[in-house]
């Protein structure tokens, strides 16, 4: 499983790194050590945090998460497979994007939950990159 590291999941939680710092002394966001002492979030932790901090509308920071190519950096907090198809859904900050696409660019891309990912917008699609 994917860990990422304070900076990196306050950047896929659209908060500062002092945010983030302060949920995870405060527990808030559970942490373990790597053998070089950095903090570390596991990815499914993460997956399930960036759901629950978006249900709540809590962020510290209430500023548009865009970019000029409507680019969503996130974090992938749902998968669901059928025969052909697949439904992706990714945490960019408060926004919650899904993606309808197929079952076999969802295998060769090897998404999973709490993995990093970015949506990309274009008119009424979602196309999804793995980071």
């Amino acid at each position: 499983m994917q860990s990422y590291t304070i900076g990196q999941a306050a950047r896929l939680l659209g908060v500062s790194a002092d945010t983030a710092r302060r949920w995870a002394d405060a527990g808030r966001i559970a942490t373990h050590r790597d053998e070089g002492g950095r903090r570390l979030v596991d990815g499914r932790d993460l997956a399930a945090f960036s759901v629950e901090l978006a249900q709540s509308g809590t962020g510290e920071e209430e500023h548009p998460y865009t970019s000029a190519r409507n680019a969503f950096p996130g974090i992938v907090t749902a998968v669901k497979l059928g025969d052909v198809a697949a439904q992706v859904e990714i945490q960019a900050g408060p926004h919650r994007l899904v993606s309808l696409l197929t079952r076999e660019a969802v295998e060769e891309l090897g998404l999973e939950v709490g993995m990093q990912a970015t949506a990309r917008v274009k008119s009424t699609n979602v196309h999804i990159d793995r980071a």
